[in-house]
């Protein structure tokens, strides 16, 4: 009796710094700081996994990106893509084979390496997630390489701001170059919102047509490790996404309307990137170790000016 007692003060004790974290992030709305908070959370309260902003995951961060698409219309997201759309196929196949280079190169597992080689390519844990049941992957494989991923893309919503602002970027080519050069939807979003909202707009077209690159690597995938059966697990925020630049296209909301949804956009990606920090564990930073990191850091060290040069010229 005594033991559920503790455990339920523990349960109400993490639900209070939960919200203490949350109301915190709402009124200084910075991105960084969500997701930072979220990992400190994470770190002192060890949540179990069936509290809540584990189990939504990332519901908030997808929910925030669609209603940040209703805010785009379909004449800027095709002026935006289409400058960029050849582009971002030839970056997403060179960071791809790279990425398998570099693993035979640093005698990195081979199925590491694909993983660690598609997240940097196309959307990072999403892709890792995709494609790991196709190429029968390990639990173990899987989380080092979605913890790898977790901790440059954390490192990257600090870090890409300050470069953009010392380089002088504008917002759009901030937006640009976080949705090339950083993995996460939710680390690009978080870096692109930091510097501005228009940041964001193009930085969501962008970086969401360049997830689609996950069908072909799917569908390449299963014809390479002869994974008969699979399904593909398409991330299915990207029709809403769609359907919510067509609403504004065809509605041609007022000014009002799109001011009141990017504020609710910018609430939910918040929340979002918080509760995606409260998913990070110790235990797996426990299983990390040297020579799939050295890959994914040097491939990224590649990635961050290469993606540069792209938006810049």
């Amino acid at each position: 009796m005594e033991g559920k007692q503790l455990a339920f003060k523990a349960e109400q004790y993490s639900t209070l710094v939960f919200i203490v974290c949350l109301l915190s992030i709402l009124f200084i709305g910075n991105p960084a700081l969500s997701v930072f908070l979220g990992i400190f959370f994470s770190l002192i309260i060890s949540p179990k996994k069936t509290f809540f902003s584990i189990k939504i995951g990332t519901l908030p961060l997808q929910a925030g990106i669609i209603f940040l698409g209703a805010t785009i219309s379909l004449p800027y997201a095709w002026s935006v893509g289409s400058d960029y759309f050849s582009w971002i196929s030839l970056f997403v196949i060179f960071t791809f084979f790279l990425g398998i280079f570099l693993g035979k190169f640093f005698g990195v597992h081979h199925r590491i390496t694909f993983l660690l080689s598609a997240g940097a390519a196309i959307c990072g844990g999403t892709a890792i997630a995709a494609v790991a049941p196709i190429i029968k992957a390990k639990p173990q494989e899987i989380l080092i390489s979605i913890t790898i991923v977790f901790l440059l893309n954390a490192l990257a919503i600090v870090i890409f701001p300050i470069i953009g602002n010392l380089l002088n970027m504008s917002n759009s080519q901030f937006g640009a170059w976080s949705a090339l050069a950083i993995h996460d939807t939710s680390s690009v979003m978080g870096a692109a919102l930091s510097y501005s909202s228009e940041s964001a707009q193009v930085a969501a077209t962008l970086k969401l047509g360049r997830t689609l690159w996950i069908i072909p690597l799917l569908l390449i995938s299963s014809w390479f490790f002869k994974s008969e059966g699979k399904n593909i697990n398409f991330p299915k925020f990207i029709i809403f996404f769609l359907i919510a630049i067509l609403a504004n296209t065809f509605f041609d909301f007022s000014d009002n309307f799109l001011s009141i949804l990017k504020n609710i956009s910018q609430y939910l990606l918040l929340i979002g990137l918080f509760c995606i920090g409260t998913q990070l564990n110790v235990s797996d930073l426990k299983q990390l170790n040297i020579r799939p990191i050295i890959l994914a850091t040097c491939l990224w060290l590649v990635v961050i000016p290469l993606s540069y040069i792209i938006i810049m010229f």
